[in-house]
């Protein structure tokens, strides 16, 4: 396929037919996991959690380490429950921030995707600005556009859409690349047009790296957010850490620090159900 090239792609492994298992990650693994299978992995998983948490928890009293370079995780879980009423507030301006980014930078993502590998020409007039936004930090911007939109929410969801956007882009473009010819040939012909042959075949088989890239798109935004909110603004989690750093409370900032993995590890739970449910089929 002419301009197959032009996007750059993180690394290449052969599959089936003529297409080619691309991502930033095994999508083997992300699709259909292993998973947890009985109690006994689930008690098997919580008994390291309480080997590792109590051990630090022990070395850290045992030693005397002061509160303010390494609360004990007690503190940590402590300091959560009690400031949760005022970190919550925070919890919602970084979840609208990051929700806000990432729906618009998913959609212009697929679209664009779409558009280049239906239209070459336009994959090589693309490609070299998708270079420029994938390398260039999107924090690096934050004060251009707070100096252009203010201390609201706006320069952070354009921050959060620019760093969710290209990694979209890239996967979901990889994704309709890896269609077997021979398939596209038999559509065409029985007739198919070219946008049946993209709904029917292309989507359908790209939908797995298009998964893929929502998550790893909805990652990134999630650290551009809160990168922003530390850059400037009164509020967000971004800037209850930066509050409390300031101010030597460690507790809180690790209980914030913990909220923010949860998060994380929430898009990634998020992201597998979905490929378990819709992309299973690839493995």
């Amino acid at each position: 396929m002419s301009g197959g090239d032009a996007i750059p792609e993180f690394s290449k492994a052969k599959s089936g037919g003529d297409g080619q298992d691309v991502s930033l990650t095994n999508l083997s693994a992300f699709a259909s996991g292993p998973g947890i299978k009985s109690g006994a992995e689930v008690a098997a998983i919580l008994a390291v959690a309480v080997v590792i948490i109590g051990g630090i928890e022990l070395a850290l009293r045992l030693f005397h380490v002061p509160q303010y370079i390494m609360p004990p995780p007690s503190s940590i879980v402590y300091a959560l429950f009690d400031e949760f009423p005022l970190i919550a507030p925070h919890l919602g301006y970084t979840l609208v921030e990051l929700i806000s980014g990432f729906a618009i930078g998913a959609v212009v993502g697929l679209v664009m995707a779409a558009v280049i590998t239906q239209f070459p020409f336009a994959e090589k007039i693309v490609a070299p600005y998708i270079l420029i936004l994938v390398t260039t930090p999107m924090l690096a911007l934050v004060p251009l556009l707070i100096l252009r939109f203010g201390f609201g929410y706006t320069p952070r969801i354009i921050a959060v859409a620019l760093a969710a956007g290209p990694m979209v882009m890239i996967n979901a473009a990889t994704g309709f690349r890896r269609v077997d010819s021979a398939k596209i040939a038999l559509a065409r012909s029985y007739g198919a047009s070219t946008l049946q042959i993209f709904w029917k075949i292309r989507a359908p088989m790209a939908l797995p790296m298009i998964l893929v890239g929502l998550m790893i798109g909805a990652i990134f935004g999630l650290l551009t957010a809160v990168g922003a909110e530390m850059v400037g603004g009164g509020f967000g989690l971004g800037n209850r850490l930066t509050s409390y750093s300031s101010m030597i409370q460690m507790p809180q900032f690790f209980a914030v620090v913990l909220i923010l993995s949860t998060l994380g590890i929430l898009i990634y739970v998020l992201f597998f159900l979905i490929g378990k449910k819709w992309a299973s089929w690839e493995t």
